[in-house]
């Protein structure tokens, strides 16, 4: 109880930082609209779907990608906490902030856990505005959505993290999130079955599979329909954990001070 003052400081300020900034939430809401609005129009024709779990029956192409864009979501959110946090130690805040008289772990899983809530919010303003516009699921999902939200949101939130341990300048950024964002989220089974994917590359599909992301928003889709899939939960939580204990090591001071002599 006496580190809640602490979590409820740290969370308090992602959100009003996100208040304060606008653009960030429009941001957020168009991106997944234009793919939702204007791509899938496009896409609608060439891909063509089946069957398959968690649907029983056939969907419009919206229905499918709904779920990663949702992911794409958590996905920007959390590299956009990557950014802040180069920014921080740019200006220095940072530093003070993993000076506090709290432990470091506790730290950073309380900024985690502020980005995760933000992008919580920023899925469910984008599902509101997807329901707006006739593409409807069930009404149950949208409550059973949120336990996968949750651990979607920490695993990219954890990479964010993890990422920005290694981002020493703010100039480096860009080049670095173009190397994360665009193959996590196109090699991925957020715009197109895996299946489709196979028909054309065999090696490629196995990427697909391989990556964390393809599991996060597929345990999202299978959560919004009402549905479950144990290998997406697993894979998520080993890939949570992973990038965690990346954020945790490059977050290291004493391996702050070993690169300094070195």
């Amino acid at each position: 109880m006496r580190r809640f003052p602490a979590f409820r400081a740290i969370v308090t300020r992602e959100v009003l930082r996100f208040v304060h900034q606008r653009e960030r939430f429009l941001a957020a809401l168009v991106r997944p609209l234009v793919w939702l609005l204007v791509f899938a129009a496009g896409f609608r024709a060439a891909l063509g779907l089946s069957i398959i779990p968690p649907y029983q029956t056939y969907i419009t192409y919206e229905t499918y990608i709904v779920p990663g864009l949702c992911g794409m979501i958590l996905l920007f959110n959390g590299m956009q906490t990557s950014l802040s946090l180069v920014y921080d130690r740019e200006l220095g805040s940072m530093r003070l902030l993993l000076t506090a008289p709290q432990p470091r772990w506790f730290l950073l899983f309380s900024k985690l856990c502020g980005a995760t809530f933000i992008g919580i919010l920023q899925c469910y303003a984008f599902l509101l505005v997807a329901a707006l516009f006739g593409i409807d699921h069930p009404t149950l999902g949208y409550l059973t959505i949120l336990p996968a939200l949750i651990l979607a949101g920490l695993m990219l939130g954890a990479l964010g993290l993890a990422i920005s341990s290694f981002i020493k300048q703010l100039e480096n950024f860009a080049g670095v999130m173009n190397f994360v964002i665009f193959p996590m989220f196109f090699l991925s089974s957020a715009l197109y079955p895996l299946w489709k994917m196979q028909e054309s590359s065999e090696l490629l599909f196995w990427i697909c599979r391989l990556n964390p992301f393809t599991h996060a928003v597929e345990l999202i889709r299978f959560a919004l329909h009402l549905s479950f899939t144990p290998w997406a939960l697993l894979w998520t939580l080993v890939a949570t954990a992973v990038f965690t204990a990346l954020a945790l090591w490059g977050y290291d001071p004493a391996r702050g001070m070993i690169r300094k002599r070195g």
